[in-house]
């Protein structure tokens, strides 16, 4: 059996697998490409540049990829600008820059993969009623050749959840993974695609020997007990009830309240939301489909104080389950721990890459000090490549569907099947 090294992914020769990282955070545009083409120059032909760039430098962003490109090698280029930009540097260093400039440029060599980038105008959309090879036709990708995609979308595109949803409809064995670049005031948008700066979505899908495999962390814990719905108009939720007790859901939550600590009661005041279980089917004892339960963590955005209904931000439906959680940073990083310990448990070798798409609010403000998402990883996966964005929303997979988060850090980990 032939050994493997890690250190065999930042070999240059094209038919090996690599993987080339390089972040800088120089004031301007042109010193930045400057120190990041530096660091990546030499005899590499990469499949894919995927670039992230902060919107510090929106005035300067249609010259980016032009620069970068006249430097550096790549078949396909993709990325978008972001609050904040995640990069491995070449000492391999891994960062999260949440102000200020900065610009990270992953180059990856994936023998055997079957690459495909799309770009797309969401003004207007396929029937979701109608045939999935219309969907197939408008992407210009075949059902086959998408095991997994990277979904970018400029903050003014329009229908995006319908999008989504259209995506999961087409591709229902592909994993999606991304997010919603961030927004600036120049007069283009925030998507990187080949030598052009574009608004509506950019995407690339991955097959053959190659996929991204998703990794969403919610950040909350549960606190109470499962609620069912018993009444509900749309997405206001009116009585939950809990064994034999059935009650507004103002009137749940103070139960709950009651058995908070101090600290955790003042935590709820700016970071309670409410989980919806959603269900997937898996197969249980000799091949039998069960519904396994995740629940997907939503925001609240209202209270009727005249009979103690709450309007949460998803449509529920009377016999489904939720459950208030509370976000705070101890239980985000158990919660990200132990999804990149399952993954460290099933797999011999690491992933190549992992891409983090984290919302604006995580980062210092959730964990108090930098970095708090790329150390969690690589306390389990070591040396892992990194990059990615500070979103404005994350797009990843919880209880068999594709969903649009707030809060969450979605990674996407590439790796060889």
């Amino acid at each position: 059996m032939e050994s493997f090294s890690f250190f065999d992914r930042f070999r240059n020769p094209s038919n090996r697998v690599g993987c080339r990282t390089a972040l800088s955070a120089e004031a301007s545009m042109d010193a930045a490409v400057k120190e990041i083409t530096e660091n990546l120059t030499g005899n590499y032909s990469a499949d894919l540049a995927i670039v992230f760039a902060s919107t510090n430098f929106a005035s300067d962003l249609t010259r980016l990829l032009p620069l970068l490109r006249s430097r550096l090698n790549a078949s396909h280029w993709i990325g978008c600008a972001g609050s904040g930009v995640v990069g491995t540097n070449s000492l391999g260093q891994a960062s999260e820059l949440e102000q200020g400039p900065a610009l990270s440029v992953t180059l990856l060599n994936l023998p055997g993969a079957v690459i495909n980038t799309f770009a797309l105008d969401t003004k207007s959309l396929p029937d979701l009623d109608g045939p999935a090879h219309a969907w197939h036709e408008w992407v210009g990708i075949d059902q086959t050749q998408a095991s997994s995609m990277l979904l970018l979308l400029d903050p003014n595109s329009l229908n995006i959840n319908d999008l989504i949803c259209g995506l999961d409809y087409a591709y229902p064995t592909s994993t999606t993974l991304g997010g919603i670049a961030g927004r600036h005031n120049a007069p283009h948008g925030s998507l990187f695609f080949e030598d052009k700066v574009v608004g509506g979505a950019v995407g690339c899908s991955f097959s053959g020997e190659w996929t991204l495999e998703a990794v969403v962390a919610q950040g909350c814990k549960p606190i109470g007990p499962v609620f069912e719905v018993e009444q509900v108009q749309r997405n206001v939720l009116i009585e939950l009830s809990h064994g034999d007790i059935r009650e507004s859901p103002v009137a749940c939550l103070q139960r709950v309240l009651a058995d908070l600590s101090e600290k955790e009661r003042e935590l709820v005041r700016h970071s309670l939301f409410l989980g919806v279980e959603r269900k997937d089917l898996v197969l249980g004892g000799l091949g039998t489909p069960k519904a396994q339960g995740t629940f997907l963590v939503r925001n609240l955005i209202g209270v009727d104080p005249s009979n103690g209904a709450v309007a949460v931000a998803e449509r529920l439906h009377v016999g489904q389950n939720v459950q208030f959680q509370l976000r705070e940073a101890e239980a985000s990083r158990e919660e990200a721990k132990q999804l990149f310990d399952a993954i460290g448990e099933r797999y011999l070798t690491p992933p190549l890459y992992g891409i983090l798409m984290a919302c604006l609010g995580r980062g210092k403000q959730l964990y108090g000090v930098s970095n708090g998402d790329v150390d969690i990883a690589r306390k389990v996966i070591d040396d892992l490549p990194i990059s990615g964005i500070f979103c404005n929303g994350e797009i990843g997979p919880v209880g068999g569907a594709t969903h649009l988060h707030g809060y969450t850090a979605c990674w996407g980990l590439l790796r060889q099947k």
